[in-house]
């Protein structure tokens, strides 16, 4: 079993179940249309010891942010405006109180950023290791949201950031190395949040969503649901400092937002976004008519297996 057959599987048997006014499994967020031309978004993500995070390599405070911030990132990704949260823990007896009020803290700090309210979940025991799910809950126009679905061929592909920092840090963590700038970034994501917005409310992108099983990957979800294929050229790639290009394309949990965009307009848009948030956007390759992942290097196709993270 693959995570995305297993998830094919469960599209499959609930396509009978009524969707009560919903979009449903697609996207990186749900959808449910409000009235008056705004959406209501929403969002889950489950994280557990050893899979995703290393307990004796991350603090508590980092593991609350973490925890919050991989909920908002998906948030971002459909250009909504997160506003409010559900928070469910399951703790094993060696996870003390203070551990347990520290990592509050972590969650509250950048809930408190991004003015995004708590308002419920749940609280339980484990027997192995700690599990953390997060429900976020966001609010845009239906204008501005950004779904996979809506890449054209001649589409610009964009990365709003350098890629592999995580990745890299993730090696780090897994060789005892925990005290490193890559190890850092990795348990330290940086949700997107206003540049997601502001992307959101530009016509000219199509198609967006955040880079949380590497490019590789990633990109694939948006060919598949668009029903078009896609080049990418590895010079094109933006690889951190100290990741290397297999990394940067394959790594993943960068949280950074992959999109496409209208060619005529792509120039207009990289200048304004420049100009916004004084970082560059990247172009990294083109969507095109057809199906399948293409990589070029210098112009020439290049055959590479490379795919991105998969929990099964």
């Amino acid at each position: 079993m693959t995570e995305f057959g297993f998830i094919d599987a469960i599209r499959t048997l609930c396509a009978d179940l009524p969707r009560n006014g919903f979009e449903g499994i697609g996207d990186d967020c749900a959808v449910l249309p409000v009235g008056d031309g705004e959406s209501l978004v929403f969002t889950a993500d489950l994280l557990t010891e050893g899979v995703h995070f290393l307990r004796a390599a991350t603090t508590p405070e980092e593991l609350g942010g973490k925890a919050l911030a991989v909920n908002l990132s998906d948030v971002a990704a459909m250009g909504a405006r997160p506003v409010a949260t559900l928070l469910s823990i399951a703790l094993p007896a060696d996870a003390t109180e203070e551990w347990a009020a520290r990592f509050m803290d972590g969650y509250h700090a950048l809930a408190a950023r991004y003015g995004v309210a708590l308002i419920g979940g749940d609280t339980t025991r484990s027997e192995s290791g700690i599990a953390i799910n997060v429900t976020a809950i966001g609010r845009a126009p239906d204008g501005h949201l950004k779904r996979r679905s809506a890449a054209v061929a001649g589409d610009v592909l964009f990365v709003t950031g350098r890629l592999g920092a995580s990745g890299a840090g993730l090696r780090d963590l897994l060789s005892g190395t925990y005290d490193t700038p890559l190890a850092a970034e990795h348990r330290n994501p940086r949700p997107q949040v206003e540049e997601g917005q502001w992307l959101g409310a530009r016509p000219e992108v199509h198609a967006m969503m955040d880079i949380s099983d590497g490019l590789a990957s990633d990109v694939c979800h948006i060919m598949e649901c668009s029903g078009a294929g896609a080049v990418i050229d590895l010079e094109r790639i933006p690889v951190a400092a100290g990741a290397d290009l297999r990394t940067a394309a394959c790594g993943g949990e960068d949280y950074k937002l992959l999109l496409t965009a209208a060619p005529d307009a792509a120039a207009r848009l990289v200048s304004e976004y420049g100009a916004r948030f004084g970082e560059p956007l990247y172009e990294v390759g083109r969507i095109v008519a057809g199906d399948g992942l293409t990589w070029r290097r210098g112009g020439a196709e290049v055959r590479l297996d490379w795919r991105g993270f998969e929990h099964y």
